[in-house]
């Protein structure tokens, strides 16, 4: 049986595997601004908490300019779904079940 995510911990306690709709909870729980969007910085966050390594703010940026549809410099709820394959590779989380 999977346990479900229970805040930022993921990755760091060997949570890696998500559905898609808890991977888009955990995301907003870096909308420091409750604005309904994932800002470049809020992003910056996640890569850093999951272990990103280096040039996170890099990679952060990577990640919104190729998930960000509508170019408004921001993911909302909708767009995090483009992030599925940056997760796997950057976030190294796995999105399961879509």
């Amino acid at each position: 049986m999977k346990i479900a995510y229970t805040g930022r911990e993921i990755g760091r306690n060997g949570v890696n595997d998500l559905t898609l709709e808890e991977f888009k909870a955990w995301l907003m729980t870096f909308d420091e601004d409750k604005d309904g969007r994932i800002s470049s910085e809020e992003l910056r966050q996640a890569v850093r908490l999951t272990g990103g390594g280096h040039f996170t703010t890099f990679k952060a940026w990577r990640g919104l300019k190729s998930a960000d549809a509508n170019h408004d410099g921001y993911l909302d709820f909708d767009e995090i779904e483009n992030l599925v394959e940056f997760a796997d590779k950057v976030l190294l989380l796995k999105v399961v079940g879509r």
